[in-house]
């Protein structure tokens, strides 16, 4: 993953502290805005990647990766602090979480994302991952802000049955039972999903049935998991040419 270059980004894995204390504070303007650290206690179990403009030196972006060895581990990861996962414990191939993906506050540039998940994509090809997961946030904590991302999401994109987070958390938002009547305004609802979470949809991507509330990063979020197979086979030929 290291060195992985397209166009003025590259993306690479923290190699020294500093590489992690530069992650938090972007993580900290990102999601709770102005200047600080937004450090937890998984920070020093989690490989960190940061994508560069090579232009400036600026961090444009950055996120964690958290490996397990199959879904018997999956009460090791962030996730498993918000949502009930037991029905994950069934996966029997290897998996990592993405955690604490962030972009910059104010860039626009797809290219970013693309860096990253050609980093991603070449993670997942050489250490054999069969699930990426992690959680993916809308910001602010206002529901109804978000009713057409919500509901479209309710309507296309619920996790099978056999995977199916339930819930953990004190706070959340059912929105596949509340919403279960509205029909999404499609332009809504695309142009109001995170980037990230538009991604993994994409690729083949699903999600929980409902969304956390967390008021210490000022998001909601739901569980986003993604099967490598499933994924088309034209989207991973894209990939792989991104990694490449």
């Amino acid at each position: 993953m290291l060195g992985l270059r397209r166009g003025r980004y590259e993306a690479r894995t923290a190699s020294a502290d500093g590489d992690v204390i530069a992650c938090q504070r972007l993580r900290h303007a990102a999601f709770r805005g102005g200047e600080g650290l937004a450090p937890d206690a998984f920070d020093s179990i989690c490989t960190h990647v940061l994508v560069e403009d090579t232009r400036t030196g600026a961090l444009v972006a950055c996120f964690r990766l958290l490996p397990l060895t199959d879904g018997s581990e999956i009460a090791r990861s962030y996730s498993a602090q918000f949502y009930e996962l037991s029905a994950l414990e069934a996966f029997d191939g290897k998996m990592v979480e993405m955690g604490r993906f962030c972009i910059a506050p104010g860039l626009r540039d797809p290219d970013i994302l693309r860096v990253a998940w050609g980093a991603m994509t070449r993670f997942v090809d050489e250490e054999g991952i069969e699930m990426l997961f992690g959680c993916s946030s809308f910001h602010g904590t206002e529901a109804e802000a978000h009713a057409d991302a919500f509901a479209l999401l309710k309507e296309r994109h619920l996790a099978p049955p056999r995977w199916l987070p339930r819930v953990k958390a004190p706070r959340i938002f059912p929105f596949a039972r509340r919403l279960a009547a509205l029909k999404p305004d499609l332009k809504r609802a695309t142009l109001g999903m995170p980037p990230l979470l538009r991604s993994y949809l994409t690729l083949g991507g699903w999600v929980s049935d409902h969304a956390v509330v967390d008021t210490d990063l000022n998001t909601l979020h739901v569980f986003t998991g993604l099967e490598i197979r499933a994924i088309p086979p034209n989207r991973q030929k894209l990939l792989r040419a991104t990694a490449a």
